[in-house]
C-alpha cells in the first residue's frame, strides 16, 4: 500500500502523452516552420529534460512510463499481436496515486488493452474515456470512427461524442478537472494526434498549405506537392497545442496552476515529420540534428521532449537537464514529488527528483536501453540501442559519441572496444532483468466480472512456421500477422490466429463469430458497396466497400472442445455453446469459404451463461 503526504500538501498532476510527434516537431526544439505556440511557452516555465528516453514505438513506451519498468518486462513489446496487453501483474501510477487519495482519469490513448484485465480501469484509472486499439479506426475501435463524431468507450460503454478528437480528449480533461477541483488528482491526456491517419480540420492545416504553394524552400522541406502528409501532421500538432493552451488556461481559471504538476511528452520519435533514406538519415523535415525517426534504435527514433513545469514546486522557469533519463524514471518522480511512498527497489526506474531540484551529491553513471522488438517473441539485441552518458550502442555493434557525433555518422566500435564491451555488458545486464516471463502468456480473461467480452482480430497471436525465416537484429520486418485497423477488416485478408484466454470458470459460454462487428450488423458473407480504401486519409469520408467473402462453415477450437456448423448467407454470427472447465486455453476459429479459403473470426464475443453444478 503506498504512503501518502498530508492532503492540503499534495499537488495535481496533468501529464500530456502525445501520439508520433518526435523532438524536433516542436519550434522551441528549433522547428522553422511548425506553429506550436503554447507549447513553447510552457518550455519557457519548464524543467525540461534534454536526453530523455522512452521506446521507439507507441504501446512500449507507455507501459514503461506508467509502471516504471522497462516495457519488455511487463509483457508489452509490440503494439498489435497481444503483445500490446499490460500483464494483470503490473501496477501502474494511477494504481498508487489511487491508493494515495488521488482521483485518476484517462482521455485519449491507452494501447495496452481492449479487454479485462488489461483496460485503463483495470489498471487504476478511475475514470476514462478511450477509443479502441491504437488509434481510432483500429479493429476494436468502435465500428466507422474516423476522427469526427466519432463514439468512445465511456468506463467500459461507447458513447458518442461531437467534435475532433483531439478536441474532445482535451474538453473532458478540462470536465474531469473543473468537478475535482477540490481534490487532488491526476488527469492524464494522451490524444491519438498527430498518429496516422492525418485527419485534421483544415483550419489546423491550411496555413502550412498555403506556406507551402507560396515559399519553394517550405515546400522542399514539406515535400509538397508530391505528398501533403507533413502538412497535415503539423496541423494535427498545432492543433494539440491550441488545446494544450486551452487547458492551461482552465487551470490558471481555477487556480490550480500554481500547485499542479504539469508534464508534456511525445511518445516516440516522429513519424510524420520527416523522411529518411534507407540508412536513417534525415532527407525531409527536421528533427534536430538527430538521425531516425519512429520504431528506429538511433537517437531520433526514442529520445523525446520531456517538460516538468510546477511554479508551488520551484520549476516554472527554464532551466535544461542534460543528464541521460527515460520513461521508467517518470512513475517514481512523480510518486515522489507527490509524497507518495513506494519502495524504490519496486522501479527499474528512479526518481529524478535529486536532479530537478539540482541537489548536491553524486549521480550515478547508469545505462538506459531501449529497443524495437515486433516480433512474436523477442530477439536479443534486436533493434537495440544501450546508453551511458553521451555514448550509444546500436544492435550490439555499432558506437557512437553523441557528443563530437549527433547525426550518428561516425562508428567507433574499431577504435573504443573496451566502450564496447562495457555496453554489451550493460545489455546483458538489462536482458536477463525483462527476460524472465517472455514466455509467459498473457490471456484474456473470459466468464470473469465480465458479463459479455469482445475478442478481436488485432490480438491475434500465431506459431511461427518451421520453413518461415529469422528476422534479423537489425532488419526492420515484423512476424505478426494481425487485422487491426478496419480497412483491413473491410478487406477480409485470409489470415489467422489464436486469442490467448484464461477460462475464469467453469460452466457452458456462448461465442457468437463474426467477421463485422456486433454494431455493423451484416451477415458473415455479405459485402459492402463501395471502392475498398487503404487505411489513410481517406477515411476521413468514409471507410468506402468491402469484400464479400462467401462463407460457408464456421468452426470454433478452445480447452480441448471443438465445434462446427454451417453458416447461411444472411446469419451475421456463427454462434456456438460450449462447456469448458477452467483454466488457460487457446480459442481459436475457423471461417471456411466455398472455394476452400481460410480465415479467422476478426470478432469474437463471448458470454458466460451456465455454472457447472
Amino acid at each position: 500500500m503506498a504512503k501518502q503526504a498530508p492532503a492540503n500538501s499534495r499537488p495535481n498532476i496533468v501529464f500530456v502523452l502525445t501520439d508520433d510527434q518526435g523532438y524536433g516537431d516542436l519550434a522551441c526544439h528549433g522547428n522553422p516552420y511548425i506553429q506550436t505556440p503554447n507549447i513553447d511557452r510552457l518550455y519557457t516555465e519548464s524543467v525540461h529534460l534534454t536526453n530523455y528516453h522512452c521506446g521507439p514505438t507507441c504501446s512500449p513506451t507507455r507501459a514503461g512510463l506508467l509502471t516504471g519498468h522497462y516495457a519488455n518486462s511487463t509483457g508489452v513489446w509490440h503494439t498489435i499481436g497481444g503483445r500490446s496487453l499490460l500483464r494483470e501483474s503490473e501496477r501502474t501510477i494511477a494504481d498508487y496515486l489511487g491508493e494515495a487519495g488521488y482521483v485518476t482519469g484517462l482521455f485519449g490513448k491507452w494501447h495496452l488493452g481492449d479487454a479485462y484485465p488489461y483496460r485503463p480501469q483495470d489498471h487504476g484509472f478511475q475514470e476514462v474515456v478511450t477509443h479502441g486499439g491504437g488509434g481510432v479506426g483500429n479493429t476494436p475501435d468502435h465500428w466507422e470512427n474516423n476522427y469526427i463524431d466519432d463514439y468512445y468507450c465511456r468506463d467500459g460503454k461507447w458513447e458518442r461524442f461531437e467534435g475532433y478528437c483531439t478536441d474532445v480528449w482535451f474538453s473532458l480533461a478540462m470536465d474531469f478537472i473543473s468537478r475535482h477541483r477540490a481534490e487532488p488528482f491526476f488527469c492524464y491526456v494522451t490524444p491519438n494526434a498527430p498518429h496516422s491517419p492525418h485527419i485534421v480540420p483544415e483550419k489546423y492545416s491550411n496555413p502550412y498549405l498555403e506556406l507551402a504553394k507560396s515559399d519553394p524552400a517550405a515546400a522542399r522541406f514539406f515535400d509538397y506537392p508530391a505528398s501533403d502528409q507533413m502538412i497535415r501532421f503539423y496541423g494535427m500538432i498545432t492543433c494539440i497545442d491550441y488545446n494544450l493552451g486551452l487547458l492551461r488556461a482552465k487551470l490558471a481559471e481555477l487556480g490550480l496552476a500554481e500547485n499542479t504538476i504539469f508534464c508534456f511528452m511525445t511518445d516516440n520519435g516522429s513519424a510524420g515529420g520527416l523522411q529518411v533514406d534507407a540508412n536513417w538519415f534525415v532527407v525531409a523535415g527536421y528533427s534536430a540534428g538527430m538521425r531516425g525517426k519512429k520504431n528506429s534504435p538511433y537517437e531520433g527514433g526514442h529520445r523525446v521532449p520531456l517538460f516538468l513545469h510546477w511554479p508551488a514546486g520551484g520549476f516554472a522557469e527554464s532551466r535544461e537537464v542534460p543528464t541521460l533519463t527515460a520513461n521508467v524514471d517518470m512513475t517514481p518522480t512523480l510518486l515522489d514529488l507527490c509524497g507518495v511512498e513506494v519502495e524504490a527497489s519496486t522501479f527499474h526506474g528512479r526518481s529524478l527528483v535529486p536532479l530537478l531540484r539540482e541537489e548536491k551529491g553524486g549521480w550515478p553513471d547508469r545505462a538506459i536501453v531501449t529497443d524495437s522488438q515486433r516480433l512474436l517473441q523477442p530477439l536479443k539485441w534486436r533493434l537495440s540501442c544501450v546508453m551511458r552518458g553521451t555514448w550509444r550502442l546500436i544492435n550490439g555493434c555499432e558506437l557512437y559519441d553523441l557528443a563530437a557525433d549527433l547525426e550518428q555518422r561516425r562508428d567507433l566500435a574499431a577504435e573504443r572496444p573496451d566502450l564496447v564491451e562495457q555496453l554489451r555488458n550493460d545489455y546483458e545486464e538489462w536482458w536477463h532483468l525483462v527476460s524472465g516471463r517472455f514466455d509467459e502468456e498473457i490471456p484474456i480473461h473470459i466468464g470473469g466480472d465480465e458479463p459479455i467480452v469482445e475478442l478481436t482480430s488485432h490480438d491475434w497471436r500465431r506459431i511461427k512456421g518451421p520453413s518461415e525465416p529469422t528476422v534479423g537484429i537489425a532488419e526492420y520486418a515484423d512476424d505478426v500477422r494481425a487485422v487491426w485497423n478496419q480497412s483491413q477488416v473491410r478487406q477480409g485478408p485470409e489470415l489467422n490466429g489464436y486469442w490467448e484466454v484464461n477460462v475464469a470458470r467453469s460452466g457452458t459460454y456462448r461465442f457468437e463469430l463474426r467477421r463485422w462487428p456486433r454494431e455493423a450488423n451484416l451477415p458473415l458473407s455479405t459485402g459492402i458497396p463501395g471502392e475498398i480504401k487503404p487505411y489513410n486519409n481517406s477515411i476521413a469520408t468514409g471507410y468506402g466497400g468491402g469484400r464479400a467473402i462467401p462463407i460457408k462453415q464456421a468452426t470454433i477450437r478452445v480447452a480441448g472442445v471443438e465445434a462446427s456448423k454451417p453458416v447461411g448467407p444472411m446469419d451475421t454470427a456463427a454462434s456456438f455453446e460450449l462447456t469448458l472447465p477452467a483454466g488457460q486455453s487457446h480459442l481459436e476459429t475457423c471461417l471456411t469459404t466455398e472455394d476452400g479459403a481460410t480465415l479467422g473470426a476478426y470478432y469474437v464475443y463471448v458470454e458466460w451463461v451456465i455454472k457447472h453444478q
